[in-house]
């Protein structure tokens, strides 16, 4: 469950750095111009529909136009997930068991990707602007997908860029992701978008080699 939340949270961080003017999809527009490569630290928090806490974890994101990412969740249950262009690698690293499937163009697996080209976000999301909620510019995200996994998503703006994202699913549970340490077309080392399953891991799922 959290490995599908996160390549569909990771589109979100596109929205990083957007200036301090204008109306949250504004700021989210403006950004994508010249967008090459993103880093980013997060925590990330699951939280049942009576508001606890069921999960938190945290980590590190690596994104590079126009479809590659990187997401390291650290800690007691590590795991790295990577979309090289062709395939979406997960590897959990306790389980010692990596999962790969063949990466999709469009949000159906990795939704950040149609931010890398803001023009397609309509196509894919219903686009709301929300409003102002304790100083941030809110922007709701709704799929046109009538099976998505989520009912909606929204993404949290500040003077500085993104403050925070929160999902929310049909059960009412929330996913909330915080972000700090953002950095933007920093030149990022193209390894971190390969991966190769260690030697002795489970592997389970399609590999595809078109691309």
């Amino acid at each position: 469950m959290r490995t599908i939340m996160t390549l569909v949270f990771a589109m979100i961080m596109t929205a990083a750095f957007a200036g301090n003017n204008g109306t949250a999809r504004q700021q989210l527009d403006r950004f994508t111009i010249g967008l090459e490569t993103l880093q980013a630290n997060f925590i990330q928090t699951i939280r049942s529909p009576d508001g606890s806490i069921q999960d938190q974890s945290q980590g590190e994101i690596w994104l590079s136009n126009p479809d590659r990412l990187r997401w390291v969740y650290s800690g007691e249950f590590p795991e790295v997930i990577v979309a090289d262009g062709t395939n979406i690698w997960i590897y959990d690293e306790v389980l010692e068991q990596v999962s790969v499937k063949p990466q999709s163009p469009d949000a159906s697996d990795a939704p950040l990707m149609i931010l890398m080209d803001a023009s397609r976000l309509d196509l894919q999301f219903n686009v709301t602007e929300v409003g102002d909620y304790e100083g941030m510019q809110l922007l709701e995200l709704r799929s046109r997908d009538p099976e998505s996994e989520f009912e909606r998503i929204l993404i949290g703006l500040g003077d500085a860029g993104i403050r925070m994202m929160t999902m929310e699913d049909a059960f009412g549970q929330r996913t909330e992701l915080v972000f700090d340490d953002i950095a933007r077309n920093t030149g990022l080392d193209p390894v971190l978008f390969t991966f190769t399953p260690p030697e002795g891991v489970d592997v389970f799922g399609e590999i595809s080699s078109v691309k």
